[in-house]
């Protein structure tokens, strides 16, 4: 862990509220607005997330499987979208979710016409700022929680859900 806490606090709890409540407070409300706000489908919200995670390096945000009533994906899903390009798991919206993630993380220059044009096809324009916003958040947030150390400090047991923090 790069900063130092107190034993007896929540890493994630403690830096993201009591550190610096001013902007913690308001990145951890915009963090949780995106779980409780998308539109987006299930599979390709976790695809884009996920994808974001594997790129961060974020354990937490790995570990981490999004539940909507009840329902997650399936245990296999990590490895399909670590695999993006060639699974068979993925129909296109999840595919391009994914796709995105990635070159919005690695080579947000690199977004062409081409790349516009297939996501246009399967995407209306409010779901792509929509899943614009969430990859901003989980970038930024699995990130800081990555280059703090909080990733290893807060690793969920596996697939649970945790309150808060920079899934």
């Amino acid at each position: 862990m790069i900063v130092d806490l107190p034993e007896d606090k929540d890493p994630i709890l403690y830096v993201w509220g009591e550190m610096v409540p001013g902007i913690g407070i308001p990145a951890s409300a915009f963090a949780t607005s995106v779980y409780e706000h998308t539109t987006l489908g299930l599979r390709e919200f976790e695809a884009a997330r996920l994808r974001i995670a594997q790129i961060n390096g974020c354990l937490f945000c790995q570990d981490w499987r999004t539940e909507r009533d009840g329902v997650r994906v399936e245990d296999t899903f990590a490895d399909a979208v670590t695999h993006w390009r060639t699974t068979g798991d993925f129909d296109d919206r999840t595919r391009l979710a994914a796709e995105y993630a990635e070159r919005y993380a690695v080579d947000h220059h690199g977004l062409d016409d081409g790349f516009w044009t297939r996501m246009k096809a399967h995407y209306s324009d409010r779901e792509i700022v929509e899943l614009s916003m969430c990859l901003g958040s989980w970038l930024a947030f699995g990130r800081l929680n990555h280059v703090l150390g909080l990733d290893a400090a807060c690793v969920l047991p596996s697939n649970a859900v945790p309150q808060q923090g920079g899934h």
